[in-house]
């Protein structure tokens, strides 16, 4: 039974559903919109010229924007929405979810033995309030083999995470330095949720 203070999550992610389990935070999935919904989806396509904090940022503002329609348009219950948007850069250039195998080995292979940022915006909507946040962290992985490259793509995990890895996972192993938020790599950074969630007055437990 869903409690006084629980949230919406407008994500399918598990490990964000994990993540928000470790803080206690109650939540229920949005599904997907259904052909009945209008409304424009959100374009997870850079736009010209973006940055990519400028463009987790939009993507991140447009799928809190579409989960809360959806709550309008289904009648739900009026709660909160949580909605959250992780990619990886090299400079400025954006490292999304790899196409395929192909492209998996690609990336894994240009950040091989170099440093990058992972971005993870989140954001907070009830009603005609909302508000959001990003979190920056810096990962160095190690030098990478094109061997191990392939075994790793070939176990299928990074087919699905922004820069072909999980570091909670197998590529955990790759990593050699991290500054910043581990819990933001994994897609959902836990102190920045938490603090946003206070600013609604959804305060998790300690």
């Amino acid at each position: 039974m869903a409690g006084a203070f629980t949230i919406y999550l407008a994500s399918r992610s598990p490990r964000r559903r994990e993540l928000l389990e470790q803080i206690g935070v109650e939540y229920e999935v949005l599904t997907q919109r259904i052909k009945a919904e209008r409304g424009p989806d959100v374009n997870e396509d850079a736009l010209a010229a973006e940055n990519p904090r400028d463009y987790v940022m939009r993507v991140c503002r447009d799928k809190v924007e579409s989960g809360w329609l959806r709550v309008m348009q289904r009648k739900l219950p009026l709660r909160g929405v949580l909605a959250a948007d992780t990619t990886v850069c090299l400079g400025d250039e954006i490292l999304g979810t790899p196409a395929d195998s192909a492209e998996a080995i690609t990336f894994l292979e240009r950040l091989s033995g170099r440093e990058h940022e992972v971005l993870t915006a989140i954001a907070f909507k009830l009603g005609e309030r909302m508000q959001a946040d990003l979190s920056v962290t810096s990962v160095r992985f190690r030098e990478l083999g094109r061997a191990e490259i392939e075994r790793y793509v070939a176990s299928g995990e990074p087919m699905d995470k922004a820069g072909a890895y999980g570091i909670q996972g197998r590529a955990g192993a790759f990593v050699t330095e991290i500054r910043g938020s581990y819990s933001g790599v994994m897609g959902l950074p836990l102190y920045e949720t938490a603090q946003l969630l206070k600013r609604f007055g959804f305060a998790p437990p300690a």
